[in-house]
């Protein structure tokens, strides 16, 4: 038979340049839905997660429509370590500081929204137990460090 739609968007190939058409962040992207953008240049947004997790919560995104974590190779890598960049600057320039910081990555199939993201959320010690101890528990089961991710890539 004909695949669904959401079949349709698990064939999808990864890393297409025009992105997902029901994805969420790439509408974002688009201008296409409304966000709080705090950055933006030609290969990535940054915008405020709309249910943060502490006083400071910003996504940093590829326009580039790239799946999850799960999804890259070691030719990824310099994606990851831009995105990582732009989290740090993002976060100190509106006020927050690395020292009580927490970023990374959700990993499958802990994702909510499948259009790679790294979560930079600050500061830790605001976080809720629940939000600080499972759903970004660093190097779990469900979220990993960049630093992880790099080593995992190579």
């Amino acid at each position: 038979g004909v695949p669904s739609q959401r079949n349709m968007a698990e064939l999808q190939v990864e890393g297409d340049p025009e992105g997902d058409p029901s994805c969420i962040f790439c509408k974002i992207i688009a201008k296409e839905k409304e966000a709080n953008v705090v950055f933006e240049n030609s290969e990535f947004v940054c915008f405020t997660d709309h249910k943060p997790a502490s006083t400071h919560h910003y996504l940093v995104v590829p326009r580039q429509h790239l799946r999850d974590p799960k999804s890259l190779t070691s030719e990824h890598i310099p994606v990851v370590e831009k995105m990582v960049g732009i989290g740090k600057e993002v976060l100190t320039s509106n006020g927050g500081t690395l020292e009580d910081a927490r970023l990374g990555f959700h990993w499958p199939p802990f994702v909510l929204v499948r259009h790679l993201h790294l979560h930079v959320i600050a500061p830790t010690s605001a976080m809720g137990w629940f939000s600080r101890s499972v759903i970004f528990r660093e190097n779990s089961f469900a979220f990993v460090t960049p630093g992880w991710l790099v080593d995992h890539l190579k």
